[in-house]
């Protein structure tokens, strides 16, 4: 084995698809000390500023994804994809990788290809239960692909797929023994129901719209709630912090104590998400993003209802059917222990030294 491998690893567009990226970093810099890690990112995308705030250099690609819409990006697509090929093949060339990494996102799928056709190992890390056109085409030439869901030989190779997880952060796996410190943190009444709300980073518009029209019903349901808006829509929704026993915050920095305070929570299922919510075990509602790629959040969280793990809401639905539903679970301690316990025997929680596991054994000698 090398003393010092070189890998390159590529994801971006969204959290999604960073943090898991990064997370693959970490562990191959705590196995190898001197190893030499480079980031190929989308330019303009957030990988751009959150890899270099881990701690790694990243290189950025001219390349987007293409619009559901006619528009000029779409347009420019053939010429960036053409620009995108040419500059991971000199980055490629250049750097000299012994092993590619590729998460999701446009930038991975340029690296990828290119990597493959100069006989650069590579390996694919799916997210989620219903892959996107990109990693479908990759992964007739990659050498692993690592994945978080059962049953998905119907669009990849099954000799070269292993079932992983997604990588998660490793302070969510003993949450159990924050429970106190967390209460403390966020100034919560140990008496009450803690409701947390999760949209994602940026945040989820029709969340945020049911919280509002809904804050008056969960506060008669003796909850406290902690309300992650995003900060897109912080300012639109940072009053409702007046009212008691609401907190709204744009980001949450301490994940690992507010899973630790919820005992209910209502959340986007986006693949990280998912795989985060089955680590720390608690009931969920999942209210699935409609306006995503194949419908794949829809798919995630359906993989987790039909194994009983989890309550499926959809955004057509919430007029309808919210009040009912949350009422049933909040007041429902069968109910709560029954898809805590279910979602927990799906978690994944060795994923991220498994991948690497598998990343390792591509080095060359």
């Amino acid at each position: 084995m090398k003393n010092n491998p070189k890998f390159i690893i590529s994801g971006g567009g969204t959290g999604g698809h960073i943090y898991p990226a990064v997370a693959i970093a970490n562990e191959i810099k705590n196995r190898f000390p001197d190893a030499d890690i480079l980031f190929v990112g989308a330019k303009d995308k957030m990988e751009m500023q959150k890899v270099p705030q881990a701690g790694y250099s990243i290189k950025g690609l001219w390349i987007s994804g293409i619009q559901r819409k006619l528009t000029l990006e779409n347009a420019m697509f053939p010429l960036k994809l053409i620009s995108s090929l040419s500059t991971s093949f000199g980055i490629l060339r250049n750097f000299k990788p012994d092993v590619v990494v590729g998460t999701g996102g446009f930038a991975s799928g340029a690296v990828l290809k290119v990597a493959s056709m100069m006989g650069i190992p590579t390996v694919i890390q799916e997210q989620n239960s219903y892959p996107g056109i990109t990693n479908k085409l990759l992964s007739k030439k990659a050498n692993r692909i690592c994945v978080a869901y059962e049953n998905l030989e119907r669009f990849f190779p099954k000799e070269n797929m292993i079932l992983t997880g997604n990588p998660v952060r490793q302070d969510l796996i003993s949450i159990s023994e924050k429970r106190n410190e967390a209460q403390a943190h966020f100034n919560l009444d140990a008496s009450k129901k803690t409701l947390l709300v999760l949209g994602g980073s940026l945040g989820a518009r029709r969340i945020n719209q049911l919280l509002e029209k809904e804050l008056d019903f969960l506060l008669s349901q003796n909850v406290q709630i902690i309300w992650q808006c995003g900060k897109l829509y912080f300012e639109e929704y940072k009053r409702f912090s007046d009212r008691e026993n609401v907190q709204v915050l744009s980001f949450i920095d301490r994940m690992d104590l507010v899973y630790a305070a919820a005992d209910v929570v209502i959340s986007r299922s986006g693949a990280s998400s998912v795989s985060e919510l089955c680590i720390v075990g608690k009931p969920v509602i999942f209210i699935p993003s409609p306006n995503v790629a194949e419908d794949h959040q829809t798919k995630n969280a359906k993989a987790i209802v039909d194994k009983n793990g989890a309550v499926l809401l959809k955004e057509s639905e919430l007029d309808a059917q919210f009040e009912a539903i949350f009422q049933n679970l909040i007041s429902n301690e069968e109910q709560q222990r029954q898809l805590s316990s279910n979602i927990k025997l799906l978690a994944l929680p060795n994923a991220t030294k498994q991948i690497v596991d598998e990343i390792v054994k591509l080095i060359r000698k």
